[in-house]
């Protein structure tokens, strides 16, 4: 019998230089975990004099967390953070009761040519937190566990005896597995939820072939091996599973829908606080149904 219980393919978004594969939320699966939308972009070269300009916008009860395999990103937001993202380095943007903020390609990427290559996660929060203050926080200085044939990057939560200093407010694990010709990892069973996404190269899981892009959600409580015969990159993600249901609407996760309407028109009418450093632009509210994609 398979380990995996479900595989998700992604929606895919062309935004002209570079492609963004959207797998949760979906028809099939709302959440792993406290993971409520996964986003997977590139890999892409972008012209030159060209970036990513993500406008500011906003979001309220969930963490965002960007996490990049190549290139960079300037991270801002209304705190008055100013972040430069760069590989091996996450970025967690906690939004709590409300918070407005913008990423854009670096400068000196633009004049090079910008790599685009990473992950875009949202992480709702639990009952009884979703109105905390808004926080941000960037860390370089991650777990990783080596063997000379698989890499891993504990980038939250638990995994392999070694804990991220990341911020967490539900159960959460997140990790970016590196596996080279002939490399092998455990995946351990402690998370009540589970899914790992093939991003690059090929490998295996409990000797399943993973697909590029899906998401293939494990079955609980049994560990599994991670594998790759000619290398591969790998997400793993999950944690505690929520009971009480969350609702999504462009930018915004709450399991409150009047909450959500509350932050429509606080944004419809300038109530959200500015992006010192890049307070002239801005994502309008959509009109209709949204895509939520809030790349350019």
């Amino acid at each position: 019998m398979s380990n995996i219980t479900q595989t998700l393919t992604p929606t895919t978004h062309d935004l002209g230089q570079f492609e963004v594969r959207r797998v949760l939320p979906s028809k099939a699966l709302s959440m792993v975990g406290p993971f409520i939308f996964v986003d997977q972009f590139g890999p892409a070269q972008l012209d030159l004099g060209t970036g990513m300009d993500v406008r500011p916008h906003p979001h309220i009860d969930l963490s965002t967390v960007t996490w990049l395999f190549e290139g960079a990103i300037d991270h801002r937001d209304s705190l008055g953070s100013f972040s430069t993202i760069r590989p091996g380095q996450i970025n967690l943007m906690t939004a709590g009761r409300g918070i407005v903020h913008s990423e854009r390609s670096p400068q000196e990427e633009r004049d090079a040519g910008p790599r685009l290559y990473g992950m875009q996660t949202w992480l709702a929060l639990p009952d009884g937190r979703e109105e905390i203050d808004p926080a941000f926080e960037a860390i370089g200085d991650l777990p990783v566990i080596e063997d000379g044939r698989s890499k891993a990057i504990v980038i939250m939560g638990e995994l392999w005896g070694e804990r991220a200093a990341t911020t967490t407010h539900a159960g959460t694990i997140y990790a970016e597995i590196v596996l080279q010709p002939g490399g092998a990892i455990p995946i351990e069973d402690e998370a009540d939820e589970r899914a790992v996404m093939l991003v690059g190269g090929e490998a295996r899981i409990d000797g399943i072939a993973l697909k590029l892009y899906e998401l293939a959600v494990l079955k609980p409580g049994r560990e599994m091996t991670l594998e790759s015969s000619a290398g591969g990159r790998v997400m793993l993600l999950g944690g505690e599973a929520f009971s009480t249901r969350r609702h999504a609407w462009w930018n915004f996760v709450s399991s409150s829908r009047e909450r959500i309407e509350q932050a429509k028109q606080d944004w419809r009418e300038g109530r959200f606080p500015k992006v010192p450093g890049d307070a002239e632009e801005f994502i309008p509210l959509p009109e209709g149904a949204p895509k939520t994609v809030t790349y350019p």
